[in-house]
C-alpha cells in the first residue's frame, strides 16, 4: 500500500512556530510532525509515500536526506503555487498509478492512533471509492452523511453555509480527521484543474452516485496540531498517555 503526506502548506495558523519552517517540521515533544506521520504509516506496513512540498521545500528535502527518508521509498511533489488537497492530489496522480490497491492520504498536521488497517478493511467491505475518517465532535465545518453513511453533502457553521448534493432526510454531521483511504480510480474521475479542495471532488461524485463514505473514528484519539495551543495540548495528551507515540 503506498501514501501521500500532504504537507505542502503555509502553516499560517501555527505561526510563529512557521516563521522559519514548514508546518511539517514543527515539533512535538522532540519529534517533527512529518517524522510522527512517517511511523505511523510505517507502523502499518506503509514504506512507499509521496509528499507535497511548497512552503520551505528545501528545508524539507534537506531534512529528508539527513535522516535517510527515514527508511522508506519517498517521493518529492513540489508544488510552486500551493495545489490544495485536490490539486496536490492530482499533480501527484502519477504515483498512484501501477497498483489496483487503495491508498492512503494523510494530513501531516492531525495526530491520532485510528486503526488505519480497519479504515482498509471498512473501505474494502463497502466498495467505495473513498472512505472517510470523521468523528461527532464539534468543528466548524462538518460533513454530511446519510444513515449509511454516505456523503450527501457539507455546511460550514463559521459562514453559515450548507450544502446538499443529494436529498436526503435529516441528515447527520460530523467532523472530518483529514485522513482518506482512496480507490485509484478516483484519479481518473478528478475533472477539476488547478488548485481545488478534493471534498470538491467528493460532492461532485457524490451527486452522481458515486460511493464516498464515513467511517467513525470516535473511540480513537485525535486532534488537529495546526495550532500552537493544539500543539500543547497534544504534549499534555502524550504526557497523561492519552496517545502513545
Amino acid at each position: 500500500m503506498k501514501a501521500m503526506v500532504l504537507a505542502a502548506g503555509l502553516g499560517t495558523r501555527l505561526r510563529p512556530l512557521t516563521d522559519d519552517r514548514p508546518k511539517a517540521l514543527v515539533e512535538l515533544r522532540g519529534r517533527t510532525l512529518l517524522e510522527i506521520t512517517l511511523a505511523r504509516l510505517r507502523s502499518f506496513g506503509i514504506h512507499q509515500v509521496i509528499i507535497n512540498v511548497h512552503h520551505f521545500a528545501d528545508l524539507m528535502l534537506a531534512y529528508l536526506e539527513a535522516h535517510n527518508n527515514f527508511g522508506m521509498e519517498i517521493e518529492i511533489s513540489r508544488e510552486n503555487i500551493l495545489l490544495d488537497t485536490g490539486g496536490g492530489l492530482k499533480k501527484a496522480a502519477y504515483f498512484f498509478r501501477d497498483s489496483d490497491a487503495p491508498f492512503l492520504l494523510h494530513n501531516v498536521d492531525v495526530i491520532s492512533d485510528i486503526d488505519l488497517q480497519r479504515m482498509v478493511e471498512f473501505h474494502r467491505q463497502r466498495g467505495a471509492l473513498a472512505t472517510l475518517a470523521v468523528q461527532d465532535r464539534k468543528t466548524s465545518r462538518y460533513l454530511l452523511f446519510d444513515n449509511h453513511m454516505r456523503l450527501c453533502g457539507r455546511r460550514n457553521d463559521k459562514e453559515g453555509k450548507s450544502e446538499e448534493v443529494r436529498s436526503v432526510h435529516n441528515p447527520q454531521a460530523f467532523a472530518f480527521c483529514g485522513i482518506h483511504i482512496i480507490s485509484p480510480r478516483f484519479l481518473e474521475m478528478m475533472h477539476e484543474e488547478g488548485a481545488f479542495s478534493i471534498i470538491d471532488a467528493y460532492l461532485r461524485l457524490a451527486s452522481q452516485g458515486e460511493s464516498i463514505v464515513a467511517l467513525k473514528a470516535d473511540q480513537y484519539y485525535w486532534r488537529d496540531l495546526g495550532k500552537p495551543e493544539n500543539i500543547r495540548q497534544a504534549e499534555e495528551d502524550i504526557s497523561h498517555k492519552r496517545i502513545l507515540l
